[in-house]
């Protein structure tokens, strides 16, 4: 019996530190019991709401209401179009100009939520854990991009309302940019103005 009992423990205070070394949201959490908080994109196309869904991505949800918040997200470009496969921002201002990074923060794209059309997810590096700001949403069924035998990109949301107006930015002319150094720019700016963390019973009446 105190043989059985020590093991227990044992295992008790492994499963403990297991819990504990689980890396949590960073940064102040905001609207902590809405699990589904809604973001609310003015973009020069319209009207865009995603809803975030706190439930399986809890980090990448409060990283990305924190930057909503700072109006980190204000005046910024999407940079990376490609039609049928994603719409990407986050990261440029208007001008060209790189916003302020924070940390990288810990890969979420085993949750279950898949690449799927109109869904919004984060954008990274080679390094699974190295999503920071920039985010994307699909403009297709991005298989190659969930989670295999590898990390993939993690999915922490969905469209609501103006899936239509993200198609349309998909589909706009782009070109290679000489101050981003960067292929898939729109020749003409595809602004996010603004983006606004809304109250928790708002109903979108478009």
């Amino acid at each position: 019996m105190r043989k059985f009992l020590v093991v227990s423990l044992s295992a008790l205070t492994l499963l403990s530190g297991q819990i504990a070394a689980h890396p949590q949201p960073q940064g102040k959490v905001i609207a902590a019991n809405n699990l589904y908080p809604q973001i609310k994109m003015e973009t020069n196309k319209g009207v865009i709401i995603v809803e975030l869904n706190r439930v399986k991505a809890p980090i990448a949800v409060n990283n990305f209401i924190n930057y909503v918040i700072r109006g980190e997200y204000n005046n910024t470009i999407f940079h990376r179009v490609i039609e049928d496969f994603v719409v990407q921002g986050g990261g440029y201002d208007s001008k060209h100009i790189p916003r302020k990074n924070g940390e990288e923060i810990y890969n979420e794209s085993g949750n279950g939520l898949k690449n799927e059309v109109g869904t919004i997810a984060m954008a990274r590096q080679n390094d699974p854990h190295s999503a920071i700001r920039q985010f994307y949403f699909n403009v297709s069924d991005n298989t190659s991009l969930d989670p295999g035998r590898n990390w993939g990109y993690t999915v922490f949301g969905s469209v609501t309302y103006g899936e239509e107006i993200i198609l349309q930015m998909s589909a706009v002319e782009t070109d290679f940019n000489e101050d981003l150094n960067l292929d898939d720019v729109p020749v003409e700016p595809l602004i996010l103005i603004k983006a606004t963390l809304m109250p928790e019973d708002y109903i979108h009446e478009g």
